[in-house]
């Protein structure tokens, strides 16, 4: 929004008359790379209207302006090498108002060219020595294996281009139209946008209005809220919303396969158009996989592989044509490069996705979804597929690309006896796979290939569960060689199934989150000239989109959707109104329901604690009846929980999550003879081994679980019980909870009403 003045910029990039191009075709590329780079926001002729009625920025505040960003930056790797050197003392000459040629004459001190961390001299990999003979500057670090990589690099990025050439050509013939579609693209409009200091501070301030809503397709229930303008009516059904058109005609097509008859109207292509928002999503109503919601579950994790896709393949297509417009023309690209925005286009690093997930198995099936959709041209070569087979299935290996869609066979991951199992349906099919949640794999997309286990400054995409970057943290916090800067320009970040990730621990989200988009320790081979400006400026998380998927809300996942995502596109969440679940109760249980005040949400554990000890124990404790057993939700309530247990010297027995199986055994048999009063049971234990608690004669829930279809679960283990009596405790602060239960619009009368004692039968 808004010119970027030399104050924020710091790098004075001066428009100069641009050189002739060899031929009339170079020429013309130049044009549509010139229009891809410089894709201007809707308000930018106002705000260069207005910047010239206020007057040009004075030589006396160029001269004593505070160093930037960019300036320490260019110091503190100028350190190290001469030709960054080279490059801020020029900084410097220019802000005094020298010429560039005074004191420097060698204009190749001038350049600066440094490759990623180039491992296989693939085309997407950009090219330390061929970069470095285009733009004359000589690197002390370029190793003998990049020279020899040289040629290789240099063909299949010109195969690219061609090809990519060839393929605009066929979407539309005149070039006015091709310069239309590449400004409008929602990729280039998205990073090319310029951040005034008045956004910056506003996006700060972390204060959303939602302007408008719209019906959730599909759901009756539920509705879509979003900031700023409404995007949905934009949406073309005739084009191929935003994607590349071998993407776009490869979804089509598996689509079809697959038997669907109607793509402009499905699930998927119109969470597509939300991604391609570059908004940040919160849909926390998605019916999973294991709970009978396969259909939906595939359509929302297509369309976000489709996007990451997209994102990856335009910014690789965006470098490469880059590259080789500095190969061309080495003089003028040289010039351009340090005096325009043109050839802007990396970030930090390489990676650019993040997908966060709880389990290896769904790791699989994201990444065999990821494979299937990336057309066959893309696929040739698959590296490694045995080794992920291995780690994340069953170590069968599979013709993935052959296959269109994910069937049920995909859910069972290979175990023969998940039939056998006395566990509950959803159960098989959530942990009948490989179950390890401490994962980590870098994606690497090629010309021709797909390279699995990429290192991950070379990778583009990277799957990992929280708990796997949380390991990575901790060791790069302690040993000084290691870091984790390919965190540092992720532009697209997934959380798919949030729900599990709750059950592991949400804490390593909000860890991870807080560690994407920092500014690098170390150079990683980036071309510090060819870096984005805003990146520069540390402003990378104000274009971070976030993408935030489950099958519920709670405070935690709500807490980091509001204070963390801060995109300046603005937010898209979803709003339902629930019916509840009390009528899959099978019992004729009594169920009643008391409301306990508290202050504030902090105060809240302990008003819980307080009523529970003032007002329910007291009649336990003078109850000669056993069978008691108390659902907990959080394992911090549980310790509480117990410690008071302890203080009164109940008669209690423990079951929780982090209870040895041996005692787990012992403690249900006592529970059910008798031999003890109270049981301590929690919704994490629950998620993980769906136990069966015989003999229950009163059920207290202390907290209600975050899982709605764990309620009707627990009540109905009073099967068999005398008294069939089921006591709730909740506050004003479980709504989101209480909601989903009982149902929106008698939730809102629970936490409204005078009365605070409610009774369900």
């Amino acid at each position: 929004m808004g010119k970027r003045s030399i104050m924020q910029r710091g790098l004075k990039r001066h428009k100069s008359p641009k050189k002739s191009d060899n031929g009339r075709h170079g020429s013309k590329n130049r044009r549509i790379e010139d229009k891809v780079a410089h894709s201007p926001s809707p308000s930018s002729s106002e705000n260069s209207s207005d910047e010239q009625s206020n007057g040009v920025v004075s030589d006396e505040e160029v001269i004593y302006k505070e160093p930037s960003m960019y300036d320490h930056l260019l110091k503190t790797l100028g350190s190290g090498s001469d030709s960054l050197a080279d490059v801020y003392k020029r900084r410097q000459r220019e802000e005094e108002g020298k010429s560039d040629t005074e004191e420097d004459v060698d204009g190749d001190s001038e350049s600066l060219s440094v490759s990623e961390e180039g491992d296989d001299g693939d085309e997407g990999t950009v090219n330390e020595s061929r970069r470095s003979h285009a733009m004359g500057t000589k690197l002390e670090a370029a190793s003998m294996v990049d020279i020899m990589e040289q040629s290789e690099d240099a063909e299949s990025e010109e195969d690219d281009e061609s090809s990519d050439t060839d393929e605009e050509h066929l979407r539309i013939n005149s070039q006015s139209a091709v310069d239309a579609a590449v400004g409008t693209s929602s990729f280039n409009v998205h990073l090319a946008h310029k951040l005034s200091k008045a956004d910056v501070d506003n996006l700060s301030k972390r204060k959303w209005k939602y302007n408008w809503e719209v019906p959730a397709v599909g759901m009756s229930n539920c509705k879509w809220r979003g900031t700023g303008e409404c995007f949905l009516k934009d949406v073309d059904s005739n084009t191929d919303y935003g994607l590349k058109l071998k993407l776009y005609k490869h979804w089509l097509d598996v689509y079809k396969t697959s038997g669907g008859n109607d793509f402009h109207s499905s699930t998927q292509r119109i969470f597509f158009s939300f991604c391609n928002s570059y908004r940040d999503i919160l849909q926390y109503n998605k019916r999973p996989f294991y709970l009978k919601g396969l259909e939906e579950d595939t359509s929302i994790m297509d369309a976000y592989i489709m996007h990451s896709l997209n994102h990856v393949f335009k910014t690789r297509d965006l470098v490469t044509k880059n590259d080789a417009k500095v190969a061309k023309h080495q003089e003028s690209a040289q010039e351009e490069i340090l005096t325009g925005d043109g050839f802007l286009d990396q970030g930090f690093t390489r990676p650019k996705v993040l997908i966060l997930l709880p389990l290896a198995s769904i790791g699989l099936r994201v990444v065999k979804r990821l494979i299937q959709l990336t057309p066959s041209a893309h696929k040739v070569n698959i590296e490694h597929i045995d080794r992920f087979s291995n780690d994340f299935g069953t170590g069968v290996v599979e013709e993935i690309e052959d296959k269109n869609e994910l069937s049920q066979k995909d859910l069972d991951f290979g175990n023969s006896n998940s039939q056998k199992s006395s566990k509950p349906s959803d159960f098989q099919a959530l942990f009948g796979g490989n179950n390890n949640d401490h994962f980590m794999i870098g994606i690497k997309f090629t010309r021709k290939s797909i390279k699995l286990y990429g290192d991950f400054y070379s990778s583009d995409l990277i799957v990992a569960s929280p708990l796997g970057l949380i390991t990575k943290i901790g060791e790069a916090e302690v040993e000084k060689e290691k870091d984790i800067d390919y965190l540092s320009s992720i532009e697209v970040l997934i959380i798919d199934h949030a729900d599990v990730i709750a059950m592991q621990n949400w804490s390593h989200v909000n860890s991870v989150v807080e560690q994407l988009n920092r500014i690098p320790s170390k150079q990683h081979g980036t071309d510090v000239m060819r870096i984005r400006q805003w990146y520069l400026d540390g402003h990378a998380q104000f274009y971070r989109q976030t993408i935030i998927l489950g099958s519920y809300l709670n405070p935690d996942m709500n807490a980091l959707f509001n204070q963390h995502c801060v995109n300046y596109q603005g937010k898209v969440k979803l709003v339902c109104d629930y019916k509840g679940v009390l009528p899959k109760v099978l019992l004729q249980v009594r169920q009643i329901y008391e409301r306990f005040d508290a202050d504030s949400i902090v105060d809240s554990d302990d008003a819980r604690l307080e009523y529970f000890a003032k007002k329910v124990f007291p009649k336990i404790k003078d109850s000669i009846q056993g069978g008691i057993m108390l659902f907990i939700s959080s394992y911090f309530e549980f310790v509480r929980v117990r410690n008071f247990l302890k203080s009164q010297n109940a008669s209690f027995c423990l079951l929780g999550e982090y209870t040895k199986q041996s005692d787990i055994s012992r403690a249900r048999v006592w529970f059910y003879e008798g031999k003890r009063k109270i049981m301590l049971y929690t919704e994490r234990a629950h998620f993980y081994h769906r136990y069966k608690i015989r003999g229950i004669q009163n059920l207290i829930i202390y907290s209600l679980p975050e899982r709605k279809e764990f309620y009707p679960e627990i009540v109905n283990m009073l099967e068999g019980s005398h008294n069939m009596t089921c006591t709730v405790l909740f506050s004003r602060f479980d709504q989101f909870r209480l909601e989903r239960i009982v149902g929106t619009a008698p939730a809102k009368r629970m936490v409204a009403s005078e009365k605070g004692v409610f009774v369900f039968c």
